[in-house]
């Protein structure tokens, strides 16, 4: 049987799911278990329910729908992504590959498809760690790479503790965070993040792994005196320290290779009064690479720039390592079932690794994984920019549902 999903319907959903927190910009600001996350997961539960599947909800909030498959031995197949959004990110950032395996799952009710695999559909909570950290949080309990209880404790700048707004918002479920069943495969569909499927004029992406990656901060503490009085010779302005050390981590990747990059993606200053020399300032880095030992070696350069920055300016530091994933490559039938959709469809397809984590990284612990990437335009995320057309949205989420019903069979 040929199967494609309704392009029309995609368009539909994807625009509702957007109305949900949207931005001015055209964007969305949707972070992790604020009322906007709720809204969005109730409409997610809404989705699931008029499908008539089964839906739970685990003690970490992570929300599934499950349909039965006509093999009662089979492994079940599991879809989805995340419907949290960064501080005013774009619309396609995870909701893509939640929307498209709502879509799936449509399709195969309107043709009254069973499928020998039970199959489940997933919004994890918290993939991106904006306003709790780590990201990916929700799968990494799932799967126990993370204890719930440290997570629980974690809090957001504001001091809400995640405990307390997973149950403020009504997504403290019942059932235990980890595995209820046996699981085939998961298969996750995301927008690219990137330019190299744009750049290579390439319909979808066929991910083979994901890259590693370290974060971490810097706490720079100098001394805080009047900025008029106090001679330049006899300051110890943590500011400049830190800001020395920001372009230290840009200076990294260069002397890495040509896959590495860092990035120095919050600053938080104190007492940030305008006439006080900087007395503590805490600085993140963010390096990423396709190989461990790179990651590990970046790290180090990283922390030498920092104790470097500190001495030429003459003020203490200290450092906290936040998040380390190693870098992941998917098994071999998923990446060969997302090809032979993309065949199938007639898409140009190119062979990747992806510079972003997703939930799939959790995933490879517990089951086979693979992923579907789609156009990013311009390669821009993360911002109320993101574009990816409604066509390049159907050719990666008609691959995805394609490898999807291969994965599941009929």
């Amino acid at each position: 049987m040929t199967f494609a999903i309704d392009r029309d319907r995609l368009v539909d959903t994807m625009q509702e799911q957007a109305e949900i927190g949207a931005t001015d910009g055209g964007g969305l600001h949707r972070l992790a278990l604020s009322e906007d996350d709720r809204r969005a997961r109730d409409w997610f539960v809404e989705q699931l329910k008029q499908l008539g599947l089964e839906v739970t909800v685990d003690e970490f909030g992570n929300t599934f729908g499950y349909r039965e498959g006509a093999d009662p031995d089979a492994g079940t197949v599991l879809l989805g992504s995340h419907l949290d959004s960064q501080p005013y990110g774009g619309i396609y950032d995870g909701a893509l590959g939640v929307v498209a395996a709502l879509e799936f799952v449509r399709e195969l009710e309107d043709r009254g498809v069973e499928t020998a695999h039970p199959i489940e559909v997933v919004n994890w909570t918290n993939e991106e760690g904006s306003r709790f950290q780590p990201a990916m949080q929700g799968s990494g309990v799932w799967v126990g790479d993370h204890d719930i209880a440290e997570e629980y404790a974690k809090a957001d700048s504001e001091g809400a503790v995640l405990e307390e707004e997973l149950e403020r918002i009504g997504y403290r479920g019942d059932d235990p965070a980890e595995p209820q069943r046996d699981y085939e495969a998961y298969l996750e569909l995301h927008i690219e993040q990137g330019p190299y499927l744009e750049q290579r004029g390439a319909d979808v992406g066929v991910v083979t792994g994901i890259v590693g990656f370290s974060w971490g901060a810097v706490t720079f503490e100098g001394e805080a005196d009047h900025a008029g009085p106090t001679p330049m010779h006899t300051r110890s302005d943590a500011l400049v320290a830190a800001s020395d050390f920001v372009t230290g981590v840009r200076r990294v990747p260069g002397a890495l290779g040509e896959r590495t990059v860092a990035t120095v993606g919050s600053v938080d200053l104190a007492p940030d009064s305008i006439n006080v020399i900087p007395e503590e300032v805490t600085v993140t880095w963010d390096l990423r690479d396709p190989d461990d030992a790179t990651i590990d070696e970046g790290r180090q350069r990283v922390l030498a720039e920092a104790d470097a920055a500190a001495a030429r300016e003459g003020v203490d530091w200290s450092f906290e390592d936040r998040m380390r994933a190693s870098p992941v490559e998917f098994a071999d039938g998923c990446v060969d079932a997302v090809q032979n959709a993309a065949d199938a469809g007639g898409y140009d397809s190119l062979r990747m690794v992806s510079g972003a984590g997703h939930d799939a990284t959790h995933m490879t612990a517990v089951m086979d994984t693979g992923m579907v990437f789609a156009v990013s335009e311009d390669g821009k995320s993360h911002n109320e920019d993101e574009y990816t057309s409604w066509d390049d949205c159907y050719s990666a989420a008609d691959t995805y549902a394609k490898a999807a019903y291969r994965l599941a069979g009929e």
